[in-house]
């Protein structure tokens, strides 16, 4: 027994209570001068070794221990180097409870104590920043939740985001950038306060949990923080970086009723907040019709899936006529979604749902499909094709562009690409390299929606495109609207002294037709010029 109990780096111990006469069996030198507590007789040369906090403890958990019963104790030495020990032992009493003998063991769990208290951090705090991480973050807004709820109190609970953090990566490097990171995280402590907790939801998100605090107030400590971030400059071993943060906020208990439902909305307003560009701030705001809204989008989605699975989408094609003959010089392909019901469903219906559960490249890459196929049947037809901002950063799609025409520069140089005014000058450099790759393989492309985002003249140029199609809100009602007319032949002539070929879109009365000719549009799109067939007299015909 004394060497199994030495080979466990344990001491073992008998106390007799009544005399306080203590004697060590099959102690190890080692452990006892650790303890500091070698040539120990007595129970009161252990008490001077415990702090008061301890010594209660374990003076507690004797007092509990029933006759025979084993007792188990942790605790903490007294002094500036922490030694842990774990005690167990049974306590012996007589036959009126009065406590007789103690027989137990000692053994230094200091390093044990180490690996738990380390796994304890490391499940309670992120590992980069020291804030909470998403886990504790999550259970103390749960907590809090609840709280607000019962006891009828407010709280707000916000979310951070850096803003264009991936450039930070790009120029600096990702060290920097989790330098960054890591200052960020700090500041929002540092102005958040003492009701405050901070925590890291993801790579370059903070959640902030502000209790007490009023909705009323939510504003005003949320744009504290976005000026504290802004006016601020990051010491970095790559010198001094800046930053912006933009943040989304809810209300508890009444914007959200549970953790979940705050993170999700607080994701949310941050989304529409950096809609609005950086450093900016956005409360979510309750919708009556967002249930029904949403239910009715997963509907859609499924229509989509179904419909792609199925081969329901099909191709429908509005012709592109020259202004002053009328012949038609292309056609810009649609997407229709046919439903069992042999309905069609047109894009304006169940795009922007598409866009949003992220099933849009599924249909940009269906939509190339059946336009390389058309171009190939029809050796005389020229279609325009559109595709989407995320599909255009998306490098699958220009492989399936490249795989499809396999050298054929004969069916390359008939189809338009069209990107959007607005997604084209979201990130300028992109767009440039996405425009370059379509005409290195000998399509044409086009700025669809031209004067929605007011393109500058040296923007429009940096992109080198064939044409742009001016968006048909300027184009509606301009033959009553004088300022429409003169901004659409403002976009006419920065097209002409391009050198670009200019589309009106939306063109719905002959009125309107001869107001643009005069002005000098070349082609014209529009219900007035034709509608968008899904099976055109030339596409069912044989071909010539």
């Amino acid at each position: 027994m004394r060497l199994a109990v030495a080979s466990a780096d344990q001491v073992a111990y008998d106390w007799l209570v009544e005399t306080d006469a203590w004697r060590w069996t099959g102690a190890s030198g080692q452990v006892l001068e650790t303890l500091g507590i070698a040539g120990m007789t007595c129970g009161e040369d252990l008490v001077r070794k415990l702090d008061p906090a301890t010594h209660r403890a374990r003076a507690e958990a004797i007092e509990r221990a029933p006759s025979g019963e084993p007792f188990r104790i942790e605790y903490r030495l007294a002094g500036d180097e922490e030694i842990w020990v774990e005690e167990c032992g049974a306590c012996l009493r007589d036959a009126d409870g009065r406590l007789q003998r103690i027989v137990g063991s000692m053994k230094i769990i200091s390093e044990r104590k180490r690996r738990e208290d380390a796994l304890a951090y490391r499940a309670t705090y992120d590992d980069l920043t020291g804030n909470f991480n998403r886990v504790s973050l999550k259970e103390r807004l749960a907590r809090a939740v609840d709280r607000a709820e019962a006891e009828g109190t407010q709280s707000v609970f916000l979310l951070a985001a850096i803003d264009d953090l991936a450039v930070i990566n790009e120029t600096f490097g990702i060290d920097i950038a989790d330098e960054v990171i890591v200052g960020t995280g700090r500041l929002l402590e540092t102005v958040a306060g003492a009701d405050s907790v901070v925590g890291r939801t993801s790579g370059n998100k903070f959640g902030i949990l502000l209790e007490g605090c009023p909705a009323s107030e939510m504003e005003t400590r949320a744009r504290r923080m976005i000026a504290l971030v802004r006016e601020a400059t990051f010491e970095t071993r790559g010198g001094r970086v800046a930053a912006t943060i933009s943040v989304g906020g809810v209300a508890l208990p009444h914007g959200a009723e549970t953790a979940n439902a705050a993170l999700a909305r607080t994701e949310e307003a941050l989304s529409h907040a950096k809609g609005g560009g950086r450093s900016a701030f956005r409360a979510f705001l309750p919708e009556p019709n967002r249930e029904s809204r949403r239910k009715r989008n997963l509907l859609i989605g499924d229509q989509i899936i179904a419909a792609l699975a199925e081969g329901r989408m099909k191709l429908a094609f509005q012709p592109i006529v020259a202004a002053d003959t009328g012949a038609v010089v292309q056609y810009e392909c649609l997407a229709r979604l046919i439903g069992r019901d042999g309905e069609a469903m047109a894009a304006g219906e169940f795009i922007a749902v598409a866009e949003q559960m992220g099933l849009v490249r599924l249909i940009d890459a269906r939509a190339l499909e059946l336009a390389l196929r058309t171009l190939m049947d029809r050796p005389a037809v020229k279609l325009s094709l559109n595709v989407s901002g995320i599909t255009a950063s998306d490098p699958s799609w220009l492989e399936k562009l490249v795989a499809g025409l396999a050298n054929r520069r004969d069916v390359a140089s008939r189809l338009t690409v069209e990107l959007t005014e607005t997604q084209a000058i979201h990130d300028i450099e992109e767009s440039g390299r996405f425009v370059a790759a379509v005409k290195a393989l000998g399509c044409h492309v086009a700025i669809d929606d031209f004067g929605a985002g007011y393109t500058s003249f040296r923007n429009l140029k940096s992109l080198d495109v064939d044409m742009v199609k001016i968006d048909g809100s300027f184009v509606r009602g301009i033959a009553e609207c004088k300022e429409n007319r003169l901004f659409v032949r403002t976009l006419v002539d920065l097209a002409r002294n391009l050198g670009l070929d200019c589309v009106a879109e939306w063109v719905s009365s002959e009125e309107e037709r001869a107001i643009l000719r005069a002005i000098g549009v070349q082609y014209l799109q529009g219900f007035a010029v034709g509608k968008p067939t899904i099976e055109p007299a030339w596409l069912v015909s044989e071909p010539a």
